[in-house]
């Protein structure tokens, strides 16, 4: 299995490291003294879990001087082990500090105190490192594609497209809602109105105008999803809507995933397609 110790200075990053990670796949535990490290391996391997990342900084305290020990074991017994050590420059920790209003682990009452005792503290640790990341000028995006980026994973990203119907009330899941109604309206053809937009003749019809408002909506989806993407979500929802939710979203929104396979990893779903008038 593989075997990741995230380790580095308070405000470097940890928390949204270990959460990039658990988006990986990875079984994650903060905060566990590295004497557990072979049993939990060992307990996860048995469960057939291949992918697991731990959490050890100062709040250890004496538990710190097993890492050395616990690393070793790992890798003697055959477990994949990549020790990642988190740093930033004092000002920029000290500063997210100031943001979050957090007290530091070592909790002296001088925080640049406490960040240098820290950074002695976790010196030999740092040492070990398999892969040192500065992260003073990543924002949680980059830091989460690093991580991905020297671990050889692909960050999973989906995109969720919804159809809907205004008459129910748009999704509460939403990211971003559109709006469908400015398209021609089957609703309005007798010889269409009992089907949906998943039939050829109603998606035809929907998209029998100029096509203008239909590329703006597919422009705004692709960009919002891109930019959500980018920022290291995992995921991000667009909701397409249309007055009862039978036709011209269920068009939209079945062209949109069908337009944009090549570029996410797409869901549909078509909440109320089968609702009557």
């Amino acid at each position: 299995m593989r075997f990741v110790v995230v380790s580095g200075f308070s405000g470097a990053g940890k928390s949204t490291a270990l959460r990039a990670l658990e988006d990986l796949g990875y079984f994650t535990v903060d905060n566990l003294p590295p004497s557990l490290w072979l049993q939990l391996a060992e307990k996860l391997s048995a469960a057939a879990i291949e992918k697991a990342a731990v959490v050890v900084d100062s709040r250890a305290k004496d538990f710190l001087n097993e890492a050395g020990r616990s690393l070793s074991e790992l890798r003697s017994s055959g477990v994949s082990t990549i020790l990642v050590f988190l740093e930033a420059r004092p000002e920029v920790l000290l500063r997210r500090y100031n943001l979050s209003r957090r007290a530091h682990p070592l909790g002296s009452g001088h925080l640049l105190r406490e960040i240098e005792q820290e950074r002695r503290l976790l010196a030999e640790l740092r040492g070990m490192a398999d892969w040192t990341i500065d992260t003073s000028n990543k924002d949680p995006g980059d830091l989460a594609a690093r991580l991905a980026a020297l671990l050889g994973e692909k960050r999973p990203f989906v995109l969720r497209l919804i159809s809907f119907g205004f008459k129910w009330g748009p999704p509460q899941v939403a990211d971003l809602v559109l709006d469908a109604r400015a398209l021609p309206n089957p609703y309005w053809r007798e010889e269409l109105r009992e089907h949906n937009g998943l039939e050829k003749s109603v998606s035809d019809y929907v998209f029998s105008g100029d096509g203008e408002y239909y590329q703006a909506i597919s422009k705004a989806c692709r960009l919002a999803a891109a930019a959500a993407r980018k920022s290291g979500r995992s995921g991000y929802t667009v909701a397409v809507g249309c007055t009862g939710g039978r036709h011209r979203s269920v068009a939209v929104v079945a062209r949109l995933a069908q337009e944009l396979a090549d570029e996410f990893d797409v869901e549909v779903e078509h909440r109320d397609v089968e609702k009557g008038d």
